[in-house]
């Protein structure tokens, strides 16, 4: 064996496929970037629909460029408890789907010219100003790499043509007997398993076959491997994830394993069915595969051996939806134990995706703001009840305990998210929503000195008069008006807020002032105690602080800093 010939293989291969690996990275990253806000939209509209949900993880997988990456977010969105399992299976099967359009974009064979598009692509990344026009350059530039990755393993598996010991080891993987099909898909599962990248066989594959080191047959059946092996991503994205997430993820992985055996069984037409689709000549697949030569045109016939595979599973999984739910909650039954409490639904699986992962968070958020709104009512009642309920003072308590931790996680979360690449505007939005978990979680925290004040102020013998407690029971309906009125603004995204919600701020904060002003007055009529005084003085001050950390939200939302 040549030794030089070795590594000019060897180096060809790796660099090759380092270079083709960071160029599906860099693509993904670039179109998530791009197509973030519609990325969004997309995963929002899921509905129990199977067609639409299986049309969404279509479109998310093409955009993402990877069918591992949308499994392990719709894993993590199961976990999460956003979606569920019915939904998840849909956009599974869509996702099978899109993960194909590799091997089109692959069609294009624009070979040496990846290299000068990724260096006009790198030049115009690093010098442009704004997001979308860098990040649109970071896709372009993907593809460049992709290009020219696939380019060097092309050459690098030349090589193997001038080494007979190699090429005496690849003729012993050929999809010409059932066992040797078996044996073809056995080692594209294993592949993939290794380098956990789909795409990334598939350019090995792409560069074996128009290298004529494979024949059409068993790269085809590599392919079929492929798919299995690329479902050990989305099994391992569920270890530790809740039973209806590991439901998802055996489904990604009955359902290839299904496919595969299925369309092994009828490999033979299979094949003819894919060399009629590219050649418009089902003759010539007989004399072809007689002679063991190749497709006409490796990449496009092994990109429709891809595509056919998953578009043809799904039709036939789409009709057996409900049962295959049904199986797969008898094959993972449900555990009463075991399962993890978080106090919020944030998952790190999700920071694979930054546009999804900063919504996650976005609705835990949402859920804070609306646990001060209810917090604000209990208040209230506790206030004017002569003798206050303990259950509803213990559950106010625990609100507050449990905002803390909320804000805990999130500022866990968006921080590890912002230590990654992500595009400017993500980035500030991250800060913005460190920002507001923390404003309420002290909204959180004044409300239950609210109830402290008043708790005391009993323990000591004393209650705020009727009059007293009318004034403070208007002010807390202004200031729980003002705080709705924010939280619809966040659950929107209105910049505008600060101009919808001056109005009300200003009568939260001049019902404050003319309490005050009353109590004071009063005083020296004598008839208030000092204990009284000091606690509704707090009181009004602790609304008040209230309504600063709630402006402070409306800031935030509006981008202010």
């Amino acid at each position: 064996m040549d030794t030089s010939q070795l590594v000019e293989l060897l180096s060809g291969l790796i660099g090759g496929l380092g270079i083709f690996l960071f160029g599906m990275k860099s693509m993904s990253d670039g179109m998530q970037a791009v197509a973030g806000n519609s990325l969004r939209r997309l995963i929002g509209a899921v509905t129990r629909n199977r067609f639409f949900a299986t049309g969404v993880g279509t479109v998310v997988t093409c955009i993402v460029q990877s069918s591992s990456v949308t499994t392990v977010m719709v894993v993590g969105f199961v976990n999460s408890g956003l979606m569920d399992l019915t939904q998840a299976v849909g956009v599974i099967m869509g996702a099978n789907i899109g993960t194909t359009i590799t091997g089109w974009i692959l069609v294009l064979q624009v070979g040496k010219a990846g290299l000068p598009m990724l260096g006009v692509a790198a030049f115009a990344y690093l010098f442009s100003r704004g997001d979308r026009w860098r990040y649109t350059a970071l896709a372009i530039m993907g593809i460049g790499m992709v290009f020219f990755g696939l380019e060097l393993m092309k050459d690098a598996c030349a090589v193997i043509k001038k080494m007979p010991e190699f090429e005496a080891w690849f003729k012993a993987f050929r999809a010409d007997t059932m066992f040797g099909v078996f044996k073809c898909i056995a080692a594209g599962c294993i592949l993939t398993m290794l380098v956990q990248s789909s795409s990334a066989t598939l350019g090995i594959t792409i560069s074996l076959a128009s290298q004529g080191v494979i024949n059409f047959e068993s790269a085809a059946a590599l392919v079929l491997g492929e798919n299995i092996g690329t479902t050990i991503t989305a099994l391992l994205a569920a270890i530790g994830a809740n039973t209806n997430a590991r439901r998802a993820a055996f489904f990604h992985t009955i359902f290839n394993l299904v496919g595969v055996l299925w369309i092994s069984l009828i490999f033979r037409h299979y094949i003819g069915l894919v060399q009629w689709l590219t050649d418009g000549d089902s003759t010539a697949l007989t004399r072809s595969l007689a002679a063991g030569a190749l497709a006409p045109d490796p990449t496009e016939a092994i990109a429709t051996t891809h595509t056919l595979f998953n578009v043809a599973n799904t039709l036939l999984f789409m009709p057996f939806v409900p049962l295959c739910v049904a199986l797969l909650q008898r094959i993972v039954p449900t555990k009463a134990e075991g399962e993890t409490t978080r106090l919020t639904e944030l998952d790190v699986r999700m920071l694979e995706t930054p546009t999804m992962a900063i919504e996650q968070s976005h609705r835990e958020l949402r859920k804070m703001g609306q646990s001060c709104s209810d917090m604000l009512g209990w208040v209230a009642e506790l206030m004017n009840q002569d003798h206050p309920d303990k259950s509803l003072a213990d559950r106010l308590k625990q609100r507050e305990q449990l905002l803390d931790g909320m804000q805990d996680e999130i500022a866990a979360f968006v921080t590890d998210l912002l230590s990654g690449n992500v595009p400017h505007a993500l980035a500030e939005e991250g800060r913005s929503q460190l920002r507001m978990a923390d404003e309420f979680e002290s909204i959180s925290d004044y409300l239950a000195d609210i109830d402290k004040f008043d708790r005391k102020l009993r323990r000591d013998g004393h209650r705020f008069g009727p009059e007293q407690r009318d004034g403070l029971a208007g002010l807390n309906r202004l200031v729980s008006v003002y705080l709705t009125a924010v939280n619809d603004a966040l659950l929107k995204r209105s910049t505008s807020v600060l101009i919808d919600t001056e109005t009300a701020s200003k009568r939260v904060r001049l019902e404050i002032k003319q309490l005050r002003r009353r109590h004071l007055e009063e005083l020296s009529g004598g008839t208030s105690a000092p204990s009284v005084t000091v606690a509704f003085l707090a009181t009004l001050n602790a609304y008040g602080r209230v309504r600063d950390h709630a402006h402070n939200i409306a800031e935030a939302i509006a981008g202010e800093k």
